[in-house]
């Protein structure tokens, strides 16, 4: 059975199975991995089988979660891989045979302290900077590093910059959005951007975005400085030094 390790400094906190329902991970005490730190948002995270992948998905986290030093939203794990929540890793056995017993004495007491600390340390700090690294690594040489980035031009958009640092990024109404649209008809996924080896890609969602004044039909490779129009909000793809 597949199981998940809770560490702290290559010191074994907790180990739990991953079965038919999801493994959740936070600082509230009542998840299956609760973990002791104030970085770390009270549902911060849940792993679990979908179409017999193992999946992680963020719970909307203050200050993030990461796959082997890459920031995601939701992605597909691996033997071997290392979750990151604040200063904790859990390590992925995607092969673990023996069962481990599912501890269902859930301490149900609210957590002492309710606000999520942001995490502004050296660790998270290198993180963000190896996933842009990442996000980049196949356009442009080391000496010349540019982060992807979409500046919103006009629209309902709390936020006017976002930097594209996740393998997926979702533009819509959904909790989930990376750029978060407002309005009660506005779709839950408008179109979504992809991040590939050779450069990011943009697709359709519930509605068909335009770039550059032409809708697309399918998916297409963004170019620095494409404008963007979807939902009644208009952004530029660019890319920054």
């Amino acid at each position: 059975m597949a199981k998940l390790s809770l560490m702290f400094e290559n010191k074994l906190v907790k180990e739990v199975p991953i079965g038919s329902r999801p493994v959740t991970i936070g600082r509230s005490p009542d998840n299956d991995l609760p973990v002791d730190n104030l970085a770390v948002s009270n549902y911060h995270a849940r792993v679990y089988f979908e179409a017999g992948r193992l999946v992680v998905e963020d719970l909307d986290s203050l200050n993030g979660t990461f796959v082997n030093d890459l920031r995601v939203e939701r992605a597909t794990l691996h033997d071997g891989d290392s979750i990151w929540v604040g200063k904790h890793h859990i390590k992925v056995d995607a092969t673990a045979d023996a069962a481990i017993p599912w501890d269902t004495g859930r301490k149900t007491a609210a957590p002492k302290i309710n606000e999520t600390m942001v995490l502004d340390t050296k660790v998270r700090r290198e993180m963000l900077q190896q996933a842009a690294a990442m996000g980049e690594r196949a356009q442009f040489s080391a000496g010349r590093m540019k982060v992807a980035t979409l500046v919103i031009l006009s629209g309902k958009i709390d936020i006017k910059e976002f930097t594209l640092t996740n393998k997926l990024t979702v533009i819509g109404k959904s909790p989930m959005a990376t750029v978060r649209l407002k309005g009660w008809f506005k779709p839950k996924m408008a179109a979504q951007i992809n991040q590939r080896d050779d450069g990011y890609y943009l697709g359709t969602g519930d509605k068909v975005p335009t770039v550059n004044g032409t809708p697309i039909t399918g998916t297409v490779r963004l170019n620095d400085g494409d404008l963007i129009e979807i939902c009644g909000v208009r952004m530029n793809f660019i890319f920054r030094e």
